[in-house]
């Protein structure tokens, strides 16, 4: 599903560029829940940014499904971005003046769906995260898991084909955690969803397939976690 080939990105040019990622290469089957680690530095979190179509690649190919996703014009990338790919924020980035079903139902109106159907989408997506009866309440009103659990019910509201997530629990206690992670295996075990999840904890590796790990901008180990 996703194919990764050779992938480079610097910051800088000549002999001050930051070399974030050196050509990493690898391959992400559907349906897969994988964990990307690595200490600060490593180059994870510049990985996801580029296989959300958040930031561009230096050198190398990125394909989804056949579709190289790298090479399509700012525009079409905008559009893939905001139809076929979910994105999960660390600090939630939801607006404080919304009530959950509001923060979800945005994006559907981005779309240009109707306010009515994409509430019902919404209210669909808020269950799915176990949060439909909280529909109405408002940022303030939330637990931090439960803050992020709409972030995720945001994501995953649109169907995409692939779900990032950029440390979904550094600003979480462990019990929010456990919640958070425990949202993301049922959508990866009952809905199919594939799962890209950026994460310092090794905790978390008990939650999914495999583990790519991050060196000094290179992929130094890949590790297959659990049984499908």
């Amino acid at each position: 599903m996703i194919l990764v080939k050779n992938l480079k990105r610097y910051y800088g040019t000549g002999e001050t560029a930051v070399k974030a990622l050196k050509g990493v290469s690898f391959e992400i089957k559907k349906g897969e829940f994988v964990a990307i680690m690595g200490a600060s530095g490593s180059g994870k979190t510049t990985l996801l940014r580029i296989l959300a179509l958040l930031d561009d690649a230096t050198e190398g190919e990125y394909t989804i499904r056949g579709l190289e996703v790298s090479s399509l014009p700012e525009a079409e990338r905008s559009y893939y971005r905001l139809t076929q790919v979910g994105y999960v924020f660390q600090d939630y980035a939801l607006i404080n003046e919304m009530s959950a079903a509001e923060n979800v139902y945005i994006l559907s109106m981005m779309e240009g769906k109707s306010r009515k159907e994409s509430y019902e989408i919404a209210l669909e997506a808020l269950d799915k995260v176990g949060l439909k009866e909280k529909h109405n309440r408002i940022p303030d009103e939330l637990s931090g898991g439960e803050k992020q659990r709409v972030a995720i019910a945001r994501a995953i509201a649109k169907k995409p084909d692939i779900l990032f997530a950029d440390e979904p629990c550094a600003n979480l206690d462990t019990n929010n955690s456990k919640q958070v992670l425990d949202v993301f295996k049922e959508l990866n075990e009952k809905y199919g969803q594939t799962i890209v999840m950026v994460t310092h904890e090794l905790w978390h590796t008990e939650y999914v397939d495999r583990v790519i790990t991050f060196e000094d901008g290179n992929l130094v180990s890949d590790e297959k976690k659990r049984n499908r």
